[in-house]
């Protein structure tokens, strides 16, 4: 269902328009839009993160990228057939011609908020626990590194989460403020000093 060449995520195919049998709601959509054989963005998004907790991090980072609004524009042509915003989130893009590719009911919040959440918590690997913060990155092979800078209330963790290397041996090196810590949480304190955390990473 992964639609490479129109760069979208087809929740299934074909669409309930000349089946006899009525599913209900999904059949009064039009064909080839949202939950009728479009790409439901939701559930795209959970594919996409679903792939990364199964431990396959390439694909997980290649749906992200199909997904990302800012790919359906960078072209005349892409704009073309997008018809819509290329820098917020659309709940669907339609799937059916003359119309793939299309995106479609644009500055929706629930996407949105489940793309921060495939980008920042499943990719990334950055998820606040109380006053914890668990880092779990799924870095794309391309990457040898990358930094956050993390804002608890008024202080700053400044985090580098880098590649160890290939002849190492050991696991996981977490550190924060120069000191060891061992697991995949740090403990976060609001005491507005600026703190340094490093994540060695294979």
């Amino acid at each position: 269902m992964v639609r490479r060449e129109a760069g979208l995520i087809q929740l299934f195919d074909p669409p309930f328009d000349k089946s006899s049998l009525n599913p209900g709601y999904v059949k009064r959509i039009h064909s080839g839009v949202r939950e009728n054989g479009g790409q439901y963005t939701h559930a795209a998004i959970w594919t996409a993160m679903a792939f990364a907790l199964l431990g396959e991090s390439e694909r997980a980072w290649e749906l992200f990228a199909l997904l990302n609004p800012i790919h359906h524009g960078a072209t005349p042509a892409q704009i073309a057939t997008y018809k819509v915003e290329p820098y917020v989130m659309a709940a669907d893009v339609y799937a059916v011609a003359p119309h793939v590719g299309r995106g479609g009911w644009t500055w929706y919040t629930g996407s949105a908020g489940w793309m921060y959440r495939l980008l920042i918590e499943t990719l990334l690997g950055v998820n606040l626990e109380g006053d914890r913060l668990r880092l779990a990155p799924r870095l794309p092979k391309s990457w040898p590194s990358f930094k956050i800078h993390y804002r608890y209330r008024q202080t700053v963790y400044h985090i580098t989460i880098a590649r160890l290397a290939t002849d190492s041996v050991g696991a996981s090196l977490l550190s924060l403020d120069g000191q060891e810590i061992f697991g995949e949480t740090i403990p976060l304190l609001d005491d507005r000093c600026e703190h340094m955390v490093e994540l060695k990473v294979r």
